[in-house]
């Protein structure tokens, strides 16, 4: 038996620890924080993270054979186990979490477990401290700090080789880049769409051709020299220093504008606007023209920070819009959404069939035709649509729609806010007009003639518009 057992076990912790021995009948338990004894000493390289019979990790608290020098899990422990020249009635230590680990720290071995965990899996201190509710940031960092890489907890700990470049900081080398490692700028035949697309800009001189305000050298063009004689000498000179001045106040709003166009990379005109259309659904366009005008005033970065902001607060909303309508549904589980949007997707498909076939007058039954090939051979020959419905649930303006509105966009493909300018548009004419035709709203609203064909139909229907 181990010598200085301490008794750490209640009454209720033995009762569960009972099972039958050969040889003992009597056990002693020993607790992790063992003197400084050499016998009840259990080194690094005796130490096993998983369980001698099992092979299981150990999850504190487990037990250790002090005569055979191997860690047993509770399970094992608790069911008497024997093994190889393990025996059930040998001395063991109980090996807990719970103590301190580091001199001088309040920190327990859990704890200290849990942040080396958390910062192999992470490797950013504010998930690491997310992990410790007990510890604020700082503690979390200040504590890695002194007793890991300063090796102030022990010195069993590796030690990190300094480097030159860890005591002093690296020399900044300018032109560390060859021109053959850097990309080279667009250039784009002259009177094409591509080099118009770019503003005038030329990337052979690094310039713009094209000058912004190009009416401003006008100013300077009727100055001419000022004879000391003339009587009004003093005043025209004032007058010459003010347009000058103004020229060069046009100069100054000239280069701004051309570092605006270089930081926020709006020389190519269509990479600007494919960004931008990333945003329709969530931040709809409307609002990002808008947005667009502040982007003078901001740093590059930052704008695009507000925009994915707003971006991510768009797809927030959408994803709560869709589980309210599951929650609406009966739908309370993430495997019964996915179940029921993709049978909702495939009684879509065989809705729009269903009518496709409805429509052929050869296919009713009630005419009956020689030859005709069967339903089955009409829904595996026939032409896929070209689009499916939209999915405008969630969209911005989807809760202003009613059942009827919602059908009509999603069968039209038409965003929520799309849909309600157009409406406007048209209901604004026929207010002017006191009726509308079909053919007047095509030229209003200039899309998709058979869009506005439907939406022409729908507000006749519903009594927004008035046919003359």
């Amino acid at each position: 038996m181990a010598h200085n057992a301490n008794m750490d076990l209640t009454e209720e912790d033995a009762a569960d620890l009972q099972f039958p021995k050969e040889k003992k009948e009597v056990l002693k338990t020993l607790n992790m924080n063992v003197d400084n004894d050499s016998n009840n000493h259990i080194s690094l390289r005796e130490f096993k993270a998983s369980c001698s019979n099992c092979l299981i990790d150990l999850v504190a608290p487990h037990f250790f054979c002090v005569e055979c020098k191997i860690p047993i899990c509770s399970h094992c422990f608790c069911n008497g186990v024997e093994f190889s020249v393990h025996k059930n009635d040998h001395n063991y230590q109980i090996l807990k979490d719970t103590f301190v680990l580091f001199e001088n720290s309040d920190w327990t071995a859990k704890e200290e477990i849990t942040m080396l965990k958390a910062v192999l899996r992470y490797g950013n201190w504010n998930a690491v401290a997310n992990e410790l509710p007990k510890r604020t940031l700082n503690e979390v960092k200040d504590h890695y700090d002194y007793f890991y890489l300063k090796r102030k907890g022990s010195n069993l700990l590796p030690k990190i080789k300094e480097t030159q470049t860890d005591v002093f900081a690296e020399p900044i080398v300018p032109y560390r880049l060859k021109i053959n490692n850097t990309e080279d700028p667009p250039r784009f035949q002259p009177n094409t769409t591509g080099y118009s697309a770019m503003a005038g800009y030329n990337p052979a001189r690094s310039d713009f051709e094209y000058e912004y305000d190009t009416s401003a050298e006008d100013l300077l063009s009727n100055l001419k020299p000022i004879d000391e004689s003339d009587p009004h000498y003093s005043l025209m000179t004032k007058l010459q220093c003010a347009i000058i001045e103004s020229y060069n106040r046009r100069l100054r709003e000239r280069q701004r504008w051309k570092a605006i166009m270089r930081k926020h990379g709006l020389i190519l005109t269509r990479k600007c606007l494919s960004w931008l259309s990333r945003y329709d659904i969530t931040i709809t366009k409307p609002v990002y023209m808008k947005l667009i005008r502040f982007m003078q005033l901001c740093e590059p970065e930052h704008f695009e920070f507000i925009l994915e902001g707003l971006h991510r607060i768009g797809e927030l909303k959408l994803h709560i819009s869709r589980l309210c309508d599951f929650r609406s549904k009966g739908i309370t589980t993430l495997g019964g959404a996915q179940l029921y949007h993709k049978l909702k997707n495939q009684h879509e498909e065989y809705k729009k069939d269903l009518k496709l076939f409805q429509k052929q007058s050869r296919y009713n039954w009630k005419q009956v035709q020689p030859n005709v090939p069967s339903a089955t051979e009409f829904f595996v020959n026939k032409r896929r649509p070209a689009f499916a419905p939209l999915d405008i649930l969630g969209m911005p303006g989807y809760e202003k729609l009613s059942v009827k509105e919602m059908d009509l966009c999603s069968t039209v493909r038409l965003t929520p806010t799309l849909y309600f300018e157009l409406k406007n548009l048209l209901v604004a004419e026929n207010k002017k007009m006191g009726h509308l035709k079909l053919q007047t709203a095509r030229r209003l609203l200039k899309i998709d003639v058979n869009k506005t064909r439907k939406l022409y139909d729908y507000l006749v229907e519903e009594g927004f518009i008035t046919k003359p």
